[in-house]
């Protein structure tokens, strides 16, 4: 049971949420909170997440960095509406944590057993 709690503890993916000339309220923070979600259901590796919401006259930009192993992804998006910038910024990003990890697997061994048929 205390190694179950250990692992779960392990893999908790560390969120912050800070506003340039804009209040962060509760609900803009849960719904950063549930979007970025998604980011840590594709990739385990995932440790810190920090973004940035801004209201520049009617532009609204969401802005973040994701720490992984061994590197950080960058993704920006400016939308007329915070939330759909949000909802772009997590696409951005989703699409950047899936070539990531697919860039971590190894496919060397597939190229050689290619050759081998050939």
């Amino acid at each position: 049971m205390i190694a179950d709690v250990e692992e779960l503890q392990e893999n908790v993916m560390q969120l912050s949420v800070t506003g340039h000339h804009v209040d962060i309220t509760s609900a803009l923070k849960n719904y950063v909170e549930s979007k970025v979600d998604k980011i840590g259901r594709h990739f385990d590796l995932v440790s810190d997440v920090h973004c940035i919401l801004t209201v520049e006259k009617l532009r609204h930009k969401a802005e973040a960095t994701v720490n992984v192993n061994g590197g950080k992804i960058y993704a920006d998006a400016t939308e007329d509406d915070m939330y759909a910038a949000i909802d772009c910024l997590v696409d951005k990003l989703d699409r950047q944590v899936k070539k990531y990890k697919e860039k971590l697997a190894d496919h060397h061994a597939r190229d050689i057993n290619k050759r081998a048929f050939e």
